[in-house]
């Protein structure tokens, strides 16, 4: 079983960056997808990024393409999400989510069965 916890989330002016991180621990890293989704208030969750096992492929979502950046190091067991030109729309919760990656690339969103307890983002306008 993988554990995954969020950390970096905060308050940051429209316009601004903010990179959070996901560290996992309990499993083989290198064996999992990692993503990131994200929800608002009110609002159902969204995908946001997905990087594959090996670091080689990624999908994002319509809404941050260009703007957002995912990574990982297999040598430290994490995901990192680079957010750039923040916009008061991309405040929520982001939760860093894992698949196995025996179900390929790019898995289907509803195999995702391993969730961080979410950070919470604030774009202030």
């Amino acid at each position: 079983q993988v554990q995954l916890v969020e950390s970096g989330g905060g308050l940051v002016q429209a316009g601004g960056s903010l990179t959070l991180s996901c560290a996992a621990s309990g499993g083989t890293f290198s064996r999992y997808h990692m993503a990131w989704f994200r929800q608002a208030p009110g609002k159902e969750r969204k995908f946001v990024a997905v990087l594959s096992w090996s670091g080689g492929s990624t999908i994002y979502g319509d809404s941050v393409k260009g703007r957002f950046t995912i990574s990982r190091d297999n040598t430290k067991d994490t995901v990192s999400l680079q957010m750039n030109s923040l916009k008061p729309e991309d405040t929520a919760v982001y939760y860093c989510a894992a698949v196995d990656r025996m179900y390929g690339f790019p898995p289907p969103q509803s195999r995702y069965n391993y969730w961080g307890q979410g950070t919470q983002v604030t774009v202030s306008s």
